[in-house]
């Protein structure tokens, strides 16, 4: 009898992981890949609305999906002009026209549009206080960009809401505010598989044995979760440089006015071979990385393989002044961390209104790259993996 209620209980929880284990992986949107950024011919990428331009060898980040549709899913709202001549290019690819920034419509990222799913559907837009519905009219292509196709822009995240001046003005924000929700319960009704599953689960054994595995199982996975998640902190709103500020060697990016840049107080989890995203900077006097290093508040020459860490991999500073080999580009090479590369706050004096660096960011000199065998006309951001010496 002992091994009969033995083996179901173990049936249970192995049902019970797989079934939270698939609820999990329904949440995730993992990229897709990366696009190198081409830069645009004289007279393409039209900036009306702040619009982003591509820019010579950076990555830009792809998706196939979006978050998961809840009854009140998470986006960030931009602004674009659907009208002919404006920074929307084409007609819109659900009729083939343009529209009036007057009229309330809208592009979805790519999941969210569905394979034109979604197309001439209203949806709900809430922010700052107020609701709003608009029209699905077109895509927000989170799979591609930098071409002519798509007016040598960026691929677009996999959380945007491309709205009309009509929507931002009913919802009474300005033009550079970003945050919003958007509401789909029609299209997306609470579905009742997995509860139905648990239902049939409960049968092979008592309620009281059912509720203590049940919270055993999602305290460890949540644990296991929460441990490997890094979320965002906050956001902060971009400052326009003042003359002679933002140093824009090797590249470096200088905020935008009024443009929303993502904050981290964390980095993801660190293990054997930690997948990253090398980029350029000098350590120098004089140089884009700003003011002296954090570890021993020296300059380093860029002829010295010397790193800078997103501030989670950073650790508050315990990992000054140790050695972490890089693996890129089919070599590698070992570089002593010596400065945070702040993803925590930018776009002020101390950061040289440089926007906040991203969570997954190792900024090594130039003696790095040379090591790695990276043409100087490549060097700006690398795919890579490193790990502790």
């Amino acid at each position: 009898m002992k091994n009969q209620f033995s083996s179901k209980a173990l049936f249970l929880i192995f049902l019970l992981v797989i079934t939270q284990w698939l609820t999990i992986e329904a949440k995730t949107c993992n990229p897709s890949g990366k696009i190198k950024g081409k830069r645009p011919p004289p007279g393409q990428c039209n900036q009306q609305n702040d619009s982003d331009c591509c820019k010579q060898g950076k990555s830009y980040t792809t998706y196939n999906c979006s978050p998961r549709v809840t009854g009140h899913t998470k986006a960030v709202l931009t602004l674009n002009s659907f009208e002919k001549g404006g920074d929307g290019g084409a007609p819109s690819e659900c009729d083939n026209k343009y529209h009036s920034d007057s009229t309330p419509v809208v592009a979805l990222s790519t999941g969210w549009f569905n394979n034109m799913q979604r197309c001439l559907q209203n949806i709900t837009i809430y922010g700052n206080g107020r609701s709003v519905n608009a029209m699905v009219v077109d895509e927000c292509d989170s799979t591609a960009g930098c071409d002519s196709d798509h007016d040598y822009q960026p691929p677009c995240p996999n959380n945007i809401v491309d709205a009309s001046k009509a929507v931002w003005k009913a919802l009474r924000v300005p033009e550079d505010s970003a945050a919003s929700y958007i509401s789909d319960r029609e299209i997306y009704p609470k579905s009742s598989k997995i509860k139905k599953r648990k239902e049939n689960i409960m049968s092979y054994t008592s309620t009281t044995a059912l509720c203590v595995l049940l919270v055993l199982i999602a305290t460890n996975l949540l644990s296991i979760n929460e441990a490997k998640r890094c979320n965002p902190s906050g956001k902060l709103r971009g400052k326009k440089p003042p003359p002679g500020k933002c140093n824009p060697e090797n590249q470096s990016e200088c905020c935008k006015k009024g443009q929303f840049y993502t904050t981290y107080e964390c980095s993801p989890r660190v293990s054997r071979h930690t997948k990253a995203v090398l980029t350029i900077n000098s350590f120098q006097k004089g140089g884009d990385g700003g003011g002296k290093s954090a570890c021993d508040n020296k300059f380093h020459s860029d002829n010295i393989p010397v790193v800078a860490l997103s501030t989670g991999w950073f650790n508050k500073g315990h990992r000054c002044l140790q050695n972490i080999t890089i693996h890129g580009n089919g070599r590698s090479v070992s570089a002593m961390v010596v400065d945070e590369c702040d993803s925590t706050v930018g776009c002020d004096e101390i950061h040289d209104y440089q926007p906040p660096c991203p969570h997954n960011i190792v900024d090594a000199s130039k003696a790095v790259w040379k090591a790695l065998g990276v043409p100087k006309h490549k060097r700006g951001e690398l795919d890579i993996f490193w790990s502790e010496d």
